[in-house]
């Protein structure tokens, strides 16, 4: 695992500063959205795309530790990393934060997702431990985890509108499920942890306010498709809702504030997704970001302190 940390991180801030370089090069530049606050609008020109920095963790994973999880799992972080792309490429040819529609991403996440349970189903890697206590049946877990997958990838998507934000904020759940990939006796799950956690540190470096470099949706659902494919992978489908409270809230306020609007014309949030609205409510953008990280940290606590009774 400290090897995994060590050499992910190390090579994400060594490769950081050139693919920086290249992404500005080859004029692979965020287009800020056209109803997002004012203030974003001095975000525009900013390299995007460096989230393929996280596809160091897969990759690294797999040479400490090799086994169908590992393998399965870097499919589904690769395969979400590509429709990101795809998205991004389509924003950036367009002119306009614009890519794939909504409808699409989300059809493709989910088969990506089915890929990832396939392999683990056919490969053998879905044991009576991973089912969890009394061996639920085969198809409720399936259930499960591709809804994880589907909801989760998409919360950190919808997230990922601040700088850091999405980044810092997915650290303390990542933190709860190595702690339990170690207690349930999964220590390849754990290196998996262990490496994601230095890449995406590693990223901070140059996303940090302000940032030098955006994820992209290349980086964010990759960063959502690895958190949901860990949570997976430990059993933990059902915490995942609370770890990632942040996530999850992020995504109830976009809910709310479209259901409200057609129904009523009306808008309980000054803006969604939910950073947005305490931006428009006065909060300089690294107070919301810390305080999202904050917030993260204490559901995360929580996550862990339940855990750690049973």
């Amino acid at each position: 695992m400290v090897l995994a940390f060590g050499s992910t991180c190390a090579l994400g801030i060594v490769l950081g500063a050139p693919l920086i370089g290249r992404l500005r090069a080859l004029k692979l530049r965020q287009h800020a959205y056209e109803d997002a606050p004012k203030t974003h609008q001095t975000k525009t020109g900013t390299p995007t795309m460096g989230g393929v920095l996280f596809l160091l963790a897969p990759l690294v994973t797999l040479i400490f530790a090799h086994d169908t999880q590992t393998v399965a799992l870097l499919v589904l972080v690769f395969a979400s990393a590509a429709i990101g792309f795809i998205d991004d490429w389509s924003a950036i040819r367009a002119g306009r934060n614009r890519g794939l529609r909504a409808r699409t991403k989300f059809l493709l996440t989910g088969l990506a997702g089915a890929i990832f349970v396939a392999i683990l189903v056919f490969g053998g890697a879905v044991t009576p431990a991973l089912l969890g206590i009394g061996a639920v049946p085969l198809w409720v877990w399936i259930a499960l985890s591709l809804a994880a997958i589907l909801a989760t990838t998409h919360a950190v998507n919808l997230t990922d509108g601040l700088d850091g934000l999405a980044g810092g904020t997915v650290l303390p759940p990542l933190a709860v499920l190595g702690y339990i990939a170690l207690r349930t006796g999964a220590p390849n799950v754990a290196v998996a942890v262990a490496a994601l956690l230095g890449a995406v540190i590693a990223f901070l470096v140059f996303n940090r306010h302000p940032a030098r470099v955006f994820m992209g949706d290349t980086g964010s659902l990759a960063l959502g498709a690895a958190l949901a494919g860990i949570a997976i992978l430990t059993n933990a489908q059902l915490l995942l809702p609370l770890i990632g409270g942040v996530f999850a809230a992020e995504t109830l306020s976009v809910i709310l504030q479209v259901a409200s609007y057609k129904t009523t014309k009306r808008r309980i949030f000054r803006m969604s997704p939910l950073h947005h609205h305490f931006e428009l409510a006065g909060w300089p953008e690294t107070t919301v970001t810390t305080r999202f990280w904050l917030a993260s940290l204490g559901l995360s606590a929580i996550g862990f302190a339940l855990v750690a009774r049973v």
